[in-house]
């Protein structure tokens, strides 16, 4: 019986490694997406099998040993997404990056997320929406703290509704920060990830870097800020409004949430799917969505995301509660 066709690719030996993983896993994933099988004999990459699942291969090895070529750490999520890269026939993500992070520069691991990034750097106000898992706030935190280590913005200000705790937040025991901060763990996930736990600190401690609730932003003016407002469908349309109107001199912001998951006792009063209706196409604002697809955590969330959508279209319009 004759060997399927076979097609080196030479390659270093860091993305070698990228496209192998550990315990081989990245190869495992690529071989069950194009039916082929992956071998690295030694300076490179071999695929096996029809010339039609060589050729998607082909298209993903290239995409990862580019990352891993640009000093991008390459982790299961990025090999999914250059999968699907490969497989739809469209370019990867393109290697849009942000040179920070603990473990070297964040990428973006979809095309979803390659776009974001542009037109957070293209554009005073941002909408970012979409599914949980698919890097909108991430995203946002990084773009924002490289705004502020490049010294283009004096401040990071993230804010969210405090939906659960809603006036009930004098009742928690502790000063402020105490009471506020579980509302905000995520926010704070994030920067300790990007920035490090002891930069964060020093930071917070400046004032550079504020978590806060979005009542907190009533009454004030925004300046040389990047301002990211998270979990925004559980805003009002009148926090929305407030929250926007507070954009000062030389400030952006970036408004991230998921339409889908509204907390709100009245969810035909998110602020979210508002503003973006009448706020898309002015000068300035831009929208990003992203889709079941983008999801870039594990992958079982993906069809998790998916599995509630449909069942969503199938019952139709939510009514209010």
């Amino acid at each position: 019986m004759s060997r399927p066709p076979r097609e080196f690719m030479p390659l270093s030996d860091g993305a070698v490694r990228a496209v192998s993983g550990p315990n081989s896993r990245h190869a495992a994933l690529i071989e069950d997406a194009f039916h082929v099988l992956l071998e690295t004999p030694g300076g490179g990459v071999s695929l096996s099998g029809d010339a039609k699942g060589r050729g998607a291969a082909k298209r993903a090895v290239q995409s990862i040993a580019a990352q891993a070529d640009s000093g991008v750490e390459v982790g299961e999520a990025d090999v999914r997404a250059a999968v699907v890269a490969a497989r739809s026939g469209e370019p990867a993500a393109g290697g849009a990056s942000l040179p920070l992070g603990r473990r070297g520069a964040i990428s973006a691991k979809t095309l979803a997320q390659a776009r974001y990034l542009d037109l957070l750097a293209n554009h005073e106000l941002v909408f970012g929406a979409g599914p949980a898992g698919t890097g909108k706030t991430f995203l946002a935190v990084a773009h924002g703290a490289g705004l502020l280590l490049r010294g283009e913005v004096d401040r990071l200000i993230v804010t969210r509704p405090a939906v659960e705790a809603g006036e009930r937040l004098g009742f928690l025991p502790g000063d402020m920060n105490e009471k506020v901060d579980p509302y905000m763990a995520p926010v704070w996930e994030a920067l300790s990830d990007i920035l490090g736990p002891d930069q964060l600190r020093r930071r917070r401690d400046k004032g550079e870097i504020e978590v806060a609730p979005i009542a907190f932003m009533r009454g004030r003016t925004l300046n040389h800020a990047f301002v990211i407002v998270d979990e925004a469908q559980n805003a009002s349309r009148l926090q929305m409004k407030m929250v926007l109107t507070r954009l000062g001199e030389g400030a952006r912001m970036a408004v991230t949430g998921d339409p889908t998951q509204v907390d709100l006792v009245n969810p035909t009063d998110s602020g979210l799917s508002h503003a973006i209706g009448i706020l898309e196409g002015v000068k300035g604002v831009a929208v990003a969505r992203f889709e079941a697809s983008d999801v870039v955590r594990h992958p079982l969330v993906e069809r998790i995301v998916k599995a509630y959508d449909a069942e969503t279209a199938r019952a139709g319009p939510r009514t209010p509660r």
